[in-house]
């Protein structure tokens, strides 16, 4: 077995507090925040992967089961609309704030930091001293930006969705959801500082708290409250995820070293400056925009259609969810791996996440693309969501998922920008023309194909922006130049497997009449067909990685039966 590396939580735990390892004393925990830090081992990123995959979908389910009451109180109908028109806060909050924003400014800072107190800065302890002249100026920050869109919340409204029918039912689903920005400011925050230390379990709970929060103050409110029900859950959502976060990072920073310092190490520190964050900051303003402009345009078109296009999005993001789960691992590993000056390990991680988290999202597209109209149904049709409904959700979804590979790229990318914790603008001004593609085919698309038009959009923009980012990744002004010509190569390989699965998958479904049976027959069809061409394509490294996983599982089953006798 593999030596656990020093420093790393153990690879058997992968997100256990240190201090509460078995006969494991809080001096020697101070000892090992001390150490120095290397590179985790694979079984430590696979059990932390697959920790924080379980946790997302759980998550993602529940955001599943939120939107299917959604559906089921209240269909897709004007009222829906308004509440989406206010759910624009938490969504561009949860950007920002939580994926990409606070996490990418702040991963990098403290790796640094964490990278000093391996070399044996330890008096003032630099992540304290992180946390002490960052944390209070952010949260004044976040208070301040939270009352004043309460107070501008009739602006917003008619700014966001001027041809809305009811829009003071929009005014107050959104004053209630800007208390967001406060709180998922703090738990972005506390999320980010958890993954740096490689703890993941508190950060992967954070959609399970919120969507539970929601769903709760539906069944409990929704009678009297309607829509401004699940706008109150995602408030209390806030404050519970902040509670979650700010007391799993309380208890990893709690015990930290108290030693004499390294003056010559403390001068490596690398503070976080204005143009840092707002270079950050500006990228997601223009990736979430994406979805103001969709709901811009489709607020001129027929009631019910900002609902249709928001059940698709919900739908068609879960494969891309689920492909940037390794991404979201191993950012803290590329961050680490700069500030301690390995830059190949640094290179060949990144090479690897992108062919495989693009892989992953194409055959979620895949089953997606085979099985639409019957996902749909499974998923909503019923209470006030007609067949009507379904039809109008389906087609939108399809030409979603065009965009599924742009999504992935542009996700996995963005990290490979800002792993060195410094200030680029490249991927602000590329996600800047992926905008105007997206308005100005919205502007055209949408009054010939109605919401599809406005998808496809969407699509188009994302895919372009995610094109700009991979031809600048080897440029020199990236942290970690990459061999761009070989990427381009493997990612060539993914779809071609991931249109042959689709077609295989469409034609199956298409002989149950069973919706759940299509689902199913659809859904094994595209991943066995896209399984095999990647096997026969290599793609994503796919022989070596089906050869880990069947020595995985053989020793476990080898284990087992021995423990059985």
């Amino acid at each position: 077995m593999r030596p656990t590396p020093t420093g790393s939580v153990p690879a058997g735990l992968p997100d256990a507090e240190q201090d509460d390892v078995p006969g494991r004393s809080r001096a020697t925990a101070r000892a090992a925040d001390t150490a120095p830090a290397s590179a985790p081992s694979g079984r430590f990123l696979a059990k932390a992967t697959l920790l924080t995959t379980v946790l997302s979908m759980l998550g993602s389910l529940l955001g599943l089961a939120r939107d299917q009451s959604l559906a089921h109180f209240f269909g897709a109908s004007g009222e829906t609309d308004a509440l989406l028109v206010a759910w624009t806060l938490p969504e561009l909050a949860g950007s920002l704030l939580i994926e990409d924003g606070m996490v990418i400014v702040l991963v990098p800072a403290f790796s640094v930091a964490l990278a000093q107190r391996a070399r044996g800065v330890i008096s003032p302890d630099p992540v304290r001293a992180l946390i002490a002249a960052s944390l209070p100026r952010l949260g004044l920050a976040f208070a301040g930006m939270a009352a004043l869109f309460i107070v501008a919340a009739p602006l917003l409204v008619s700014v966001l969705a001027p041809g809305l029918p009811d829009p003071s039912l929009a005014v107050d689903c959104t004053r209630l959801t800007a208390t967001c920005v406060l709180t998922f400011g703090l738990a972005g925050y506390c999320s980010a500082a958890l993954r740096a230390h490689r703890s993941y379990l508190a950060p992967a709970t954070i959609s399970l708290a919120s969507n539970s929060a929601i769903i709760v103050t539906m069944f409990a409110l929704g009678g009297h409250w309607g829509v401004r029900s699940a706008a109150f859950g995602v408030a209390l959502g806030g404050c519970l995820m902040v509670t979650v976060q700010g007391i799993a990072l309380w208890r990893r920073i709690s015990d930290g070293p108290r030693q004499p310092s390294s003056a010559e190490a403390e001068e490596d520190g690398r503070p976080l400056t204005l143009a840092l964050v707002g270079a950050v900051l500006v990228f997601a303003l223009c990736r979430h925009s994406q979805v103001l402009v969709e709901r811009y345009f489709a607020s001129e078109l027929p009631s019910g259609s900002i609902s249709h296009l928001n059940y698709a999005q919900k739908v068609g993001q879960y494969p891309m969810l689920l492909a940037l789960t390794l991404a979201i691992v191993t950012y803290p590993v590329v961050a680490q791996a700069i500030a301690q000056g390995d830059l190949r390990r640094a290179r060949e991680r990144i090479e690897q996440d992108l062919v495989l988290v693009a892989s992953i999202a194409l055959m979620g597209a895949a089953a997606i693309v085979a099985c639409a109209p019957q996902i749909v149904q499974v998923l909503f049709e019923r209470g006030a969501f007609t067949a009507e409904d379904t039809a109008a959700t389906a087609g939108i979804l399809r030409v979603y998922t065009l965009g599924l590979l742009g999504q992935a790229l542009v996700g996995t990318l963005l990290r490979s920008y800002f792993s060195a914790g410094r200030a680029t603008w490249y991927p602000a001004g590329a996600m800047a023309v992926g905008l105007v593609a997206t308005a100005g085919i919205d502007a055209w698309s949408a009054s010939h194909w109605d919401a599809r038009g406005i998808a496809l959009g969407n699509a188009a923009g994302i895919t372009l922006t995610g094109l700009i980012l991979l031809h600048g990744l080897g440029s020199h002004s990236v942290p970690v130049p990459v061999r761009v010509r070989g990427l381009v190569v493997e990612l060539a390989k993914a779809p071609v497997a991931a249109a042959c699965a689709a077609g295989a998958g469409f034609f199956c479904a298409r002989a149950f009449s069973s919706p759940p049976a299509a689902v199913a027959a659809g859904g094994v069809t595209v991943t066995v067909v896209f399984l095999v061409l990647a096997w026969v394509l290599d793609a994503a490294d796919a022989r070596h990685l089906m050869r880990v996983a069947a020595r995985a599982v053989r020793r476990f089953l080898t284990r087992k039966a021995r423990h059985g006798r």
